[in-house]
């Protein structure tokens, strides 16, 4: 599955990736802090997933807790946006 395909994936049916192609077609390439400055926070924290990276998820983080003065630390953000890495056989786009 593409970064495209994952950081926009609303869902899944069995193990087909069901994806916002809309989405994926206006905001696909952007970057992590793009996202982040678009206030597409689902979004940027599936590309953070997607890296792999810490520093990452610490970013994503800080923006959101900035912008909605909360306190989440890195490690919760998974699990507020309810992203995660997941295998897949296929993609289908929406």
């Amino acid at each position: 599955m593409t970064r495209e395909d994952a950081i926009f994936t609303i869902g899944y049916d069995g193990s087909a990736a069901l994806v916002d192609k809309s989405a994926r077609k206006n905001f696909g390439r952007l970057s992590l802090a793009e996202l982040l400055e678009k206030g597409l926070f689902r979004a940027a924290a599936a590309a953070a997933m997607d890296s792999g990276k810490r520093e990452d998820l610490q970013a994503v983080a800080e923006a959101y807790n900035a912008v909605s003065g909360s306190s989440y630390k890195s490690e919760s953000i998974p699990r507020l946006f309810g992203v995660a890495k997941v295998t897949v056989n296929r993609v289908l786009a929406l």
